[in-house]
């Protein structure tokens, strides 16, 4: 008995959909980040990390001209922040950071005066 060339090509398409299926759809525990991620993920940015006493240490030289920017989410800057910070609701991702570019400067405006610090 001969098998046809269309057979095999429908068991092989048959099984790589159901390989493609249940690569994409399994589960996926996702990773715990550390501090280390944190250090890494700031480096790369180019942005540095302050300390609460370095932070503080900012506003109380110059209280006018410190803007603070929160970026978490516009319901957990609702739940609660630090008094006197703007929202600027934005992914931590660097694709968030390209995309919203624009508006980012818009919020600074010309002034390049001020100490920014986003959280």
């Amino acid at each position: 008995m001969r098998i046809k060339p269309v057979t095999i090509l429908a068991a092989v398409v048959v099984l790589s959909v159901t390989a493609a299926l249940w690569f994409t759809n399994r589960a996926v525990t996702p990773k715990t980040p550390t501090w280390d991620d944190v250090v890494l993920e700031a480096k790369t940015g180019g942005y540095r990390l302050l300390t609460t006493e370095e932070l503080r240490g900012l506003y109380e030289k110059n209280p006018p001209g410190f803007l603070l920017v929160d970026t978490r989410q516009d319901w957990e800057h609702r739940a609660g922040h630090i008094t006197g910070s703007v929202n600027f609701s934005m992914e931590p991702t660097a694709w968030a950071r390209w995309n919203k570019r624009g508006e980012i400067e818009k919020l600074l405006g010309p002034d390049k005066e001020r100490t920014v610090v986003f959280y």
